[in-house]
């Protein structure tokens, strides 16, 4: 697979990389932890080179899955894990204070087994504690060698630009897709402006746009897709006019339209990695096939054309996950 460098910094990884939260969060029961970790070196033997976890995803659990899949290759990957959500009784809670990241950063170190997080996202943006004092604590870690690089998830630009000025972002991480391409207004400019690099999650729709929702499917109760808007029944119905355009395309180009949904991304920025996560090879092969279709500049402007002309149903968050977005 060929690589890609996240923006002007020095940190290259493989154009695709793979999302591992679902593996035991989000969507549904756990996935079977020895599959998990086959299919985690499957990836890697396949050229992906960048794995994305955090320490809410399981809670905790998902960051040793992924330290232990990667122990034998560990020189050769580039690990990605998160900080700022913690949490109390059950429930998620953001802290970004000083004492909270190192305590956070510590306990990563050990769940994935390493001696340095390759790239070290704020999670979410906390209200409570000032931005420079979060990417200031970065910075003394990265000075420790705890940390090499600093990113955020879910960041407002403003937000972005005061962190960049007291220490470097090398990536933002942040949903975008065909269906949710919000991003590219004010984001994707100002990350080029500043030579910050994007690593997209859910570029798949969280499954949207594979073609194999519609809406009689039915989801686990513990599966957060429930509590999507977009996800409503009626939305899911009115959002099928997106799947049939993906259709048309992918059958165009005689691939998927999950192959389709990705090389779309892909061919937005050079400097945009997605991260698309799965449980199952078939998919893992179907999406790493992806890096490798070209559309071309006639099809990206009939894309963007056809898509000018669909109006998506639903918001992509409930209120309380909107609530979590940085401004």
């Amino acid at each position: 697979m060929k690589t890609r460098k996240l923006g002007n910094s020095n940190l290259e990884v493989s154009a695709l990389g793979l999302g591992c939260m679902g593996m035991s969060h989000g969507y549904g029961p756990a996935a079977d932890q020895q599959e998990m970790i086959t299919l985690i070196r499957r990836a890697f033997d396949k050229g992906v080179t960048f794995f994305d976890t955090a320490e809410v995803y399981g809670p905790f659990v998902n960051e040793e899955l992924v330290g232990e899949a990667l122990a034998p290759i560990r020189d050769e990957v580039t690990i990605a894990t998160k900080f700022g959500i913690k949490m109390e009784n059950g429930d998620q809670t953001m802290d970004s204070h000083p004492e909270q990241i190192r305590r956070s950063v510590d306990g990563s170190l050990r769940r994935l087994n390493t001696d340095v997080i390759d790239l070290y996202y704020q999670h979410r943006v906390d209200p409570d504690v000032p931005i420079e004092e979060v990417a200031g604590t970065v910075k003394e870690l990265i000075d420790e060698g705890k940390v090499k690089h600093f990113g955020m998830s879910e960041a407002g630009v403003q937000t972005i630009r005061r962190a960049h000025t007291e220490q470097p972002v090398t990536a933002v991480q942040s949903e975008y897709s065909m269906w949710w391409r919000q991003p590219e207004e004010q984001l994707l400019p100002m990350l080029e402006e500043l030579g910050i690099g994007f690593v997209p999650f859910s570029p798949l729709g969280k499954g949207f746009l594979t073609g194999e929702i519609d809406e009689n499917t039915t989801f686990s109760d513990d599966d957060y897709r429930n509590t999507v808007p977009r996800f409503d029944k009626e939305n899911r119905t009115a959002n099928q006019q997106l799947v049939a355009l993906l259709g048309n395309i992918a059958n165009d180009h005689g691939v998927t339209r999950a192959q389709i949904a990705i090389a779309w991304v892909l061919a937005q920025k050079p400097w945009i990695v997605p991260i698309p996560g799965t449980t199952k090879l078939k998919h893992l092969k179907s999406n790493i096939a992806a890096a490798n279709i070209k559309l071309s500049t006639g099809d990206l402007d009939q894309i963007d054309q056809a898509l000018s002309n669909i109006e998506i149903q639903g918001v992509r968050y409930s209120k309380e996950h909107q609530e979590r977005v940085g401004n």
